[in-house]
């Protein structure tokens, strides 16, 4: 274990200066407040914190990389048909003026590669994207590979820009372990859930049938299938601690957190009506 006594000092106040730059006051007035990822700004940190960087340099990777997910988390909260057309509008602007500062961060830095990665990790992200919200998928597995892209694209060409791709399939198991718990979350107090919906269609026959007006055992069923992809991503993220370099303690325990969220079907009650 890795002690790094100015971790969370670093985290925190890369984090700070991301909201800053996000929590603008007039798109505040009419958007939703942006979220801002701590686990992923916590592995960012966590990667570079080991490397031949100064805080600087840290800090602008961190706060670039953070700013173009939030624009890219942004983006995709416009798909959600709820929210009416002046909100849709500026929620677009919102997302546009987060991309903005990013490609500003990154023009100002002169970091040819890493804009070049970071690129590809937004368009791996929005093919993924694309192929989800457009259907455009052969099957569940298909479905859950989508989802681990969507989640986890950007950070993995970020850690191949740094030559540190042992962390590659932490990094998609980590996020699409935590994406999975919170649509099961969704999906057990009856909002809308994008990969339920989706799961739905591939299993069960009746495509007029709403989920929300499902049997208890097809919740179940769905549950059952849910919850076959997060134990096989568990168990990954039980034995990748043991191997990870540049591993902190805080980052250890968030992991350690996140995997104790999940509770098995045994326990979980799914609310009807």
């Amino acid at each position: 274990m890795i002690k790094l006594p100015d971790i969370r000092q670093k985290f925190t106040d890369i984090k700070e200066q991301v909201e800053q730059k996000v929590f603008h006051p007039y798109l505040l007035k009419y958007i939703e407040t942006p979220v801002i990822d701590e686990d992923k700004l916590l592995i960012l940190v966590s990667i570079m914190d080991r490397l031949e960087l100064s805080y600087n340099e840290i800090k602008n990777y961190a706060m670039t990389t953070m700013l173009i997910q939030i624009a890219l988390d942004t983006h995709e909260h416009i798909s959600n048909a709820h929210v009416d057309e002046i909100n849709r509008q500026l929620t677009v602007l919102a997302g546009d003026y987060y991309s903005g500062l990013y490609y500003k961060l990154l023009a100002d830095s002169e970091d040819i590669n890493m804009i070049k990665e970071l690129s590809k990790g937004v368009k791996q992200v929005n093919e993924h994207k694309v192929s989800v919200y457009q259907k455009e998928l052969n099957g569940i597995d298909s479905l859950m590979t989508s989802i681990k892209r969507i989640e986890s694209s950007l950070l993995v060409k970020f850690s191949e820009c740094f030559k540190v791709d042992i962390w590659n399939e932490f990094i998609g198991n980590l996020f699409f372990f935590k994406r999975l718990l919170q649509e099961k979350e969704l999906f057990i107090h009856a909002e809308n859930s994008l990969v339920f919906e989706t799961l739905k269609e591939f299993t069960i026959p009746n495509k007029n049938l709403s989920i929300k007006n499902l049997s208890d055992k097809q919740q179940r069923d769905l549950l059952v299938i849910c919850d076959r992809y997060l134990d096989s991503s568990k168990q990954f993220l039980l034995k990748g601690l043991s191997q990870l370099p540049y591993l902190n303690e805080m980052l250890e325990a968030r992991i350690i957190s996140i995997i104790n969220e999940h509770q098995p079907l045994a326990n979980t009650l799914v609310e009807e009506g």
